[in-house]
Order: structure tokens, then C-alpha cells, then sequence
């Protein structure tokens, strides 16, 4: 084991450091990447088969053996001695995992020493490790050309770079998986979870971070930006590690590969602040009001009813100041004095047509306003192209477009926006509208100029959800299918709920509080997808239903991505 870190290690390995720094840019994508592959979710479930287990142990002895001479590689390199002596520390502690896998395999009969060659992700891994430890870096020749110690201390700086996200990584899955434990003492994985559970590898990740971050202080901007690159390209060498085992079995994820070929794949989604950072009423309430501007200043008489746009602009803040407040107290009134212990779906359905009345009412109020007239549709247009998409929304929708050919699947967009074309021009600028159905309300246009009317398709949670049982019900009655609804809001509780597999994005208190009143439950994706793998047999029958009252909750699009379509190497 490696020596613990000094008691400032966690204070060092902090926001502010490099370390810190690679490990939130890569960890939002592959970490979701790397714990939503079959061999992770079939291993924290316990039914991962030994045989495949044993071949991953036999792997990752592979990638033990490179990483040793990695860190060999790296101590020679180190001119401090505090650096080497951590570096060799390091060392020991992966020697001594070696010792634990080669007891592993003698525990299930199998002769350690027996060769079972490298996979062709273990050699790319390896091979872009001990590369990097010989100096090979961004087209370099190799550290035997590094003849002074601070050109040797770089590459001692990159070797770590490219080790630290594997220490990281395991440290995190660990962690993860430690909760599964504790559902079945007598997991048959227990112990290489306690492994990298414990607070011994934690020492050596935090070790190995403080490590980087001190060998990254007196390196330029360029150099720290090639660390960077090394530590992604780690991460994702990782996620194509795990993805390569290979798990002959039934599996939860990614879905893509679950419905393969039993079920065709219908995929629905909220737009605003699903997909998007902010919601799109208030993007088209400051065209409107730009437009007048720009209106005004060339002296064009457009027969708006309006005096200036101080006056536009006060009318919008009223409408969404009153919309905010009525809005409250809508919710209010459609909560039933006791929480339900089970899903009372009709009592919900009920209750929404109380937010439906009110949002109805509310677009009314819009239109009668005369905020939304005197738009152009070009400038609608480009706003839709400078739209910023939640963080790996545009990467999930990509995905889909290039693969959509290989995937029995088909995606639909429900929204209560005013304007479809705003969310047409939001995903053709991200090169993802092909194949993309977009339902939505539509701005009424006279020669390219809004005329403040909106021809209304969708305006309530009822509308979306009658709208979702409609698309259901035209699939061919011969063909099974699972669904897929991914929301945020109120809004879409009812499709959330009719959905086989409904994904609540975004932490809103609003609908958490709704829902649980009316009986739903919200489990994290992860850990929920674990007891679906438990569950899970060689038997033809999906271990996902609609209305269960159980909700799916997510942090970012990347654990959506993960689970539906796994990783670019899935």
C-alpha cells in the first residue's frame, strides 16, 4: 500500500487544482460511460458471469504490468526525491493489486500463471500508456532525446497525467458500488469492491492527484493543455476497456442492445430546459421586443400597437411575473391532502387538468397582449441556432442520427414552445434534425412576420400526453416496443408515468413534490437500473412497465446517452 497522503492531500486535490480540473471535464461523460456498460451494471447486480469476470481479471493483469512499468518509467524520469519516492510507492500498491487478482483466480481454480493474451482495447490501453511513459507524446520521438532534467520532469508530468484517471476512475466505481453491498452480504463480488471501496485506494488516488498537481505547477499553458488531452484520451481508453469484456448475457444497457431485436425503440422528449439551458418563452419575448426596437430605429411604421419597447418589455415582465404566481398556486390546488402510497394515476390526470385550464389560460393572456407580433422569421431562426443545449444533449442526438440506420428506433420531441421552428433551427444547426419528429405549437406568420397569433397543438400536460398515447397507438400492432420519456417538469408527469421507462432530468422540487403526493417514486438511474439487472432473466419479458410509478432520475444527458446507446465503443 502506498503511503497516505499528507493531511492537506483533499484540500490540494481541489476545485482550483489540475487534477481536479481533468477529472470534472472528463467525469460528467465517462465515468457515466464507463459505470453504464454491461460488465459494471451486471457486476454491481452480482450476476455477472464468472467466466467473463475471470476474463476481465485476466485483462486488467495485463494493464497492471504496464501501469508498474509506467510508474518505473516515470520515477526515472522524476528529479525530486519526495516525487520519486511517492512515485515508487505508487508502484508497490499496484504490485500488490497484482497479488490480489493472481489470489482471486486461485480462489476459482484457475492457474494464475496460465497466459491469456491481451484484447485489442487492453494492447491500445497499454500500448498509449508505455508510450506516453517513454516520452511519445503529441508526436515527440521519446525521452531518451530529453537530455535536461526539467524536459525529463515534463514527461514524468505526462506519464502521471495519463495514470491519474485510472486511479480516479476506480476509486469512483467503487464508491458506486459499495451501496450494492449492502443489499447482499453475500455479493459474489464482494471483494473486489471492497478493494477499490476502500479508504486505502482513495489514499493512493488522492496520492497520485497531489502528485500531478505538484509536477503541473512550473509546466507553460500548452504543456498543462497536452496533460489535459492525455487524461481524456486515458478516460476514454477506460471506457473502451470496460465496454470490450465480453458480457455473453441478457443486459439492461445499453438499451439499444436490450431491445435488439425484440423491440422497436420510441424515444420521447421534452425541449425546454430538457434539452435546453433556458426556456424558449423568454427567448421569443426578447425578439419580439428587439424587433420593435430595431423597428423603431429605422423608422419603419409597423402597425404595432405599441409606444416603445420600454412599454413591450414592462407588459412581457408583468405577464411573467403574474404567470409565476399563478402558477404557485395552481400547484397548490391540484395536490391532494394526503400523499398517496402507491401511483394514483386518474387522481393525478385529475389534477393536471386544474395546470391545464391554467396554461391555457395563460397563452391567452400572450396572444391577447400582443407581445409576440412583429417578429421576423429569420431572426427567430438564428436565435434557434445560438440556442445552448444542456451539456451532452447535442452529443445524444448526434449519436442518434449517425447510427439511426443500425437502430430499430424512432425519436419524438413534445413541446409546449410557441414557435417549432425555434427548436427545428436549435437541432439542424447541431446537425440532428434528420429523423426527428418535432410536435409543438406554431407562430401564426404573415410574409415572414409573426402575427402574434399561435396556432395552439400543445399547451398542457393533457396535450402531451394524449399526443404520446396517439404516436404509441400508430406503431404497427405487430411489432412490441418500449418507450422512453425524458422531462423535467409537471408538465410532463403524465408521459413520464405512461412511458415503459420514464427519465426525470434536472433536480425540479416542483415536480418531486407533485409526484410523490400522487404515489410516484424517484430512484436514481443508476442503482435503479442495478435491480432491473437483478432482475433480469434469459426469458422474453421486459423487466420495464409503464405506469409503475416508478420515476428514473439523472444529473446530465451523458447518464442518458450511457444508457440508451452506451458508449462510441459499445
Amino acid at each position: 500500500m502506498a503511503s497516505s497522503p499528507s493531511p492537506a492531500s483533499a484540500a490540494v486535490v481541489a476545485e482550483g487544482s489540475a487534477a481536479r480540473r481533468f477529472w470534472i471535464a472528463a467525469s460528467t461523460r465517462e465515468a457515466a460511460f464507463a459505470a453504464y456498460t454491461p460488465f459494471i451494471l451486471s457486476l454491481a447486480a452480482g450476476n455477472l458471469r464468472l467466466d467473463v469476470f475471470r476474463h476481465y481479471i485476466a485483462q486488467d493483469a495485463h494493464f497492471l504490468h504496464a501501469f508498474a512499468r509506467a510508474y518505473e518509467m516515470a520515477e526515472d524520469c522524476a528529479d525530486d526525491d519526495d516525487d520519486r519516492a511517492t512515485i515508487a510507492a505508487l508502484r508497490k500498491a499496484i504490485l500488490q493489486e497484482l497479488n490480489l487478482h493472481a489470489s482471486v483466480l486461485k480462489e476459482w481454480g484457475v492457474d494464475p500463471t496460465k497466459e491469456i493474451p491481451p484484447s485489442a482495447a487492453t494492447t491500445k490501453y497499454t500500448d498509449f500508456l508505455l508510450a506516453t511513459a517513454a516520452g511519445k507524446v503529441d508526436g515527440t520521438k521519446g525521452s531518451d532525446k530529453m537530455v535536461t532534467p526539467f524536459e525529463k520532469t515534463k514527461i514524468a508530468a505526462y506519464t502521471v497525467g495519463a495514470m491519474t484517471p485510472c486511479m480516479r476512475l476506480y476509486a469512483y466505481l467503487g464508491k458506486e458500488l459499495m451501496a450494492f453491498l449492502k443489499q447482499d452480504e453475500n455479493h459474489p463480488y464482494k471483494k473486489w469492491i471492497n478493494t477499490y471501496a476502500s479508504s486505502d485506494f482513495e489514499d493512493n488516488a488522492l496520492q497520485i492527484e497531489e502528485l500531478l498537481d505538484k509536477l503541473s505547477v512550473s509546466l507553460t499553458g500548452e504543456e498543462l493543455e497536452i496533460i489535459g488531452k492525455l487524461y481524456q484520451q486515458a478516460m476514454k481508453l477506460e471506457v473502451e476497456f470496460f465496454s470490450a469484456q465480453l458480457v455473453d448475457q441478457p443486459v439492461v444497457a445499453p438499451l439499444s442492445r436490450y431491445c435488439d431485436p425484440k423491440y422497436k425503440l420510441l424515444i420521447f422528449s421534452d425541449f425546454d430546459l430538457t434539452c435546453t439551458v433556458v426556456d424558449s418563452s423568454a427567448i421569443l419575448a426578447e425578439i419580439a421586443i428587439l424587433s420593435f426596437q430595431k423597428a423603431s430605429q429605422c423608422g419603419i411604421d409597423n402597425n404595432l400597437d405599441r409606444t416603445k419597447s420600454g412599454d413591450l418589455r414592462n407588459s412581457w415582465n408583468m405577464l411573467s411575473k403574474q404567470y409565476m404566481e399563478e402558477y404557485e398556486e395552481c400547484m397548490e390546488r391540484l395536490l391532494p391532502p394526503e400523499e398517496s402510497k402507491s401511483l394514483d394515476y386518474d387522481k393525478l390526470y385529475k389534477g393536471l387538468e386544474v395546470l391545464a385550464d391554467f396554461e391555457k389560460l395563460a397563452n391567452s393572456r400572450v396572444v391577447d397582449s400582443g407581445v409576440l407580433r412583429g417578429m421576423n422569421l429569420e431572426d427567430i431562426r438564428k436565435a434557434g441556432e445560438r440556442l445552448i443545449l444542456q451539456g451532452g444533449c447535442k452529443n445524444f442526438f448526434q449519436k442518434i442520427v449517425k447510427t439511426r440506420e443500425n437502430l430499430n428506433l424512432d425519436i419524438h420531441i413534445l413541446s409546449y414552445c410557441w414557435c417549432a421552428e425555434l427548436i427545428r433551427s436549435a437541432f439542424s444547426s447541431a446537425g440532428c434534425l434528420d429523423g426527428l419528429n418535432i410536435h409543438s405549437n406554431e407562430f401564426a406568420f404573415e410574409e415572414s412576420v409573426s402575427t402574434g397569433e399561435i396556432d395552439r397543438k400543445m399547451q398542457s400536460p393533457l396535450d402531451k400526453v394524449e399526443k404520446f398515447k396517439s404516436i404509441r397507438s400508430d406503431v404497427d400492432s405487430t411489432v412490441s416496443f418500449l418507450s422512453v420519456y425524458i422531462g423535467d417538469s409537471v408538465g410532463d408527469l403524465l408521459c413520464l408515468l405512461e412511458a415503459d421507462i420514464g427519465i426525470v432530468i434536472g433536480s425540479s422540487t416542483i415536480l418531486r413534490r407533485v409526484g410523490k403526493q400522487f404515489g410516484v417514486s424517484f430512484v436514481p438511474l443508476f442503482p435503479g437500473l442495478v435491480e432491473k439487472q437483478r432482475q433480469l432473466t434469459e426469458e422474453d419479458v421486459s423487466v420495464f412497465k409503464a405506469r409503475s410509478g416508478v420515476l428514473y432520475t439523472v444529473s446530465s444527458w451523458s447518464e442518458i446517452h450511457a444508457f440508451i446507446l452506451g458508449s462510441d465503443f459499445s
